[in-house]
């Protein structure tokens, strides 16, 4: 009996792989899922994701499972010096964003990942096999061979699929064998993470996250989802790394907020923190995604928020040269769009975690000067552009689109699906043969309409993954952008 070929198999089923898998499951391609691990690791790790990944998540048909199990970040971050002043507070948002929710949400990610692989349960065309490592990985050309060991017998079995993307960790096995190298953009420096759930009767904490900037001991407060509450402290020269995640340890060095009456300790385990990023997403048939590829301190709560992102950018362009209409070239475009976005945000958090890792009492007390006189260096959350990729034109290209409310009572995500969309004026849209979804941007749709005269254009183009494409003056240029959609069968995989 021949070896079915899937569309993709996806080596690692964290939250980068199981949003992918439900992504290219709702497209409606075969997918298979590969992972090691017997289940859902049941310990705390990621904590944050922001606005655009919960349109991900919308869009993905999950948003209120998840909005189920997470909380509105809505007080924002505050920087707290060694006497006790608010330096600064960043990012306290409302309810309703540019993204049409909250721009920020807490959660536990084992209840995140049960989200999602439940979600992934919809689609009778994604396999999951979980204890199945992958051993050896061939592309042939026409398409990929996997040597899979089923970890529960012991057998070998070969798996086969068009293509395969490596959402398998910071450490990925398919990185290296792609032999993608990673670049160091220069942090190195562990951290204890301090896990905790609060008991009856504790006392009141920040609502906030708290950045404790005191160059004694840099601390972090973090308030996630019901009672659960995580300190991050910085191992400093001299500490014992094994005495450090030691309770009696962890309790003295944050008595002065909390005592073993107060709190169960969870879990306590020292991390580095990397700013990472590899060169080489793609290579033939195999594809990278999240940890595999970049890997940044959690000073932004980003790293998570990126490797959303990358599957975001890589569904809808695997499902179009999967389904023929576009060439396998549109996959190039994919490292170069996500590569210089993600180097933003982490070349941001090293920034950030320079202020906060300060240590010279001198230093400190200068840092603490320029901000009381409000003049902090940094500080603005970035919202870069795509890089190249594409080519399609200038910015907006390339930018996130906000989604609005519309005058029929929908989210402008699940009136157009996931799929390209075309937004414009009445009289432009009639001027133009387009395949795709178009809504008009009138006196009822006051968001689109602003929008579109806020960039001086009559029409936005706008991918699967919600980010701009391109814009059009007039119905000659808009024709001209809409010709070159991948909207119909011009190509194979």
């Amino acid at each position: 009996m021949s070896t079915p070929i899937h569309d993709v198999a996806l080596i690692g089923y964290g939250p980068a792989g199981a949003t992918l898998a439900n992504l290219l499951g709702q497209a409606g391609l075969s997918v298979v899922v590969l992972d090691k691990e017997a289940g859902i690791y049941p310990l705390p790790r990621a904590i944050h994701f922001d606005g655009e990944v919960m349109r991900v998540f919308q869009n993905a048909g999950l948003r209120a499972e998840i909005e189920a199990i997470t909380r509105p970040g809505l007080t924002g971050v505050h920087f707290v010096n060694a006497q006790g002043d608010t330096l600064l507070v960043r990012g306290g948002t409302t309810a309703q964003g540019p993204h049409g929710c909250a721009s920020n949400y807490y959660f536990h990610q084992p209840e995140l990942e049960q989200v999602l692989r439940q979600g992934a349960q919809r689609f009778a065309n994604v396999q999951v096999h979980l204890r199945h490592e992958v051993t050896q990985v061939a592309d042939l050309g026409s398409h990929v061979r996997l040597q899979v060991q089923d970890l529960n017998t012991g057998e070998g079995r070969a798996v086969q699929a068009r293509y395969v993307v490596g959402c398998d960790g910071a450490r990925s096995p398919l990185r290296h064998a792609m032999g993608s190298p990673l670049r160091d953009l220069g942090l190195k420096q562990p951290w204890v993470v301090f896990d905790v759930r609060l008991k009856d009767g504790a006392p009141a904490r920040p609502e906030h996250t708290v950045q404790y900037c005191d160059p004694a001991r840099p601390m972090t407060w973090c308030n996630v989802t019901g009672n659960r509450r995580r300190w991050e402290i910085m191992v400093l020269p001299g500490d014992d790394p094994a005495q450090l995640v030691q309770p009696e340890t962890l309790w003295k060095l944050v008595s002065r907020w909390m005592t073993p009456e107060h709190a169960d300790i969870e879990r306590a385990v020292i991390y580095t923190f990397h700013s990472l990023i590899a060169q080489g997403w793609r290579k033939g048939r195999l594809l990278l995604a999240g940890d595999a590829v970049h890997q940044m301190p959690p000073f932004l709560g980003q790293g998570m928020c990126a490797a959303v992102r990358d599957v975001a950018n890589l569904a809808w362009k695997l499902e179009a040269v999967l389904r023929g209409r576009a060439d396998a070239a549109l996959l190039d475009s994919y490292e170069s769009e996500r590569s210089p976005h993600v180097q933003a945000f982490v070349e941001l958090a090293v920034k950030i975690g320079d202020i906060i890792q300060t240590t010279d009492p001198e230093a400190a007390q200068a840092r603490d000067a320029r901000f009381q006189a409000g003049q902090p260096e940094i500080f603005e959350f970035p919202a870069p552009g795509l890089g190249p990729g594409l080519g399609w034109g200038r910015a907006p290209a390339g930018q996130l689109f906000p989604q609005p409310t519309l005058a029929t009572g929908q989210r402008l995500d699940e009136a157009v699906g996931p799929r390209f969309a075309l937004i414009g004026t009445a009289d432009l849209l009639a001027q133009v043969d387009a395949d795709l979804v178009a809504i008009e941007a009138s006196e009822r749709e006051p968001a689109l309409r602003d929008w579109l005269a806020a960039h001086g254009c009559a029409a936005v183009v706008l991918r699967p993954d919600r980010y701009v494409l391109g814009v059009a003056r007039n119905a000659a240029e808009l024709q001209a952008l809409v010709e070159r959609l991948p909207l119909r069968h011009t190509a194979t995989a």
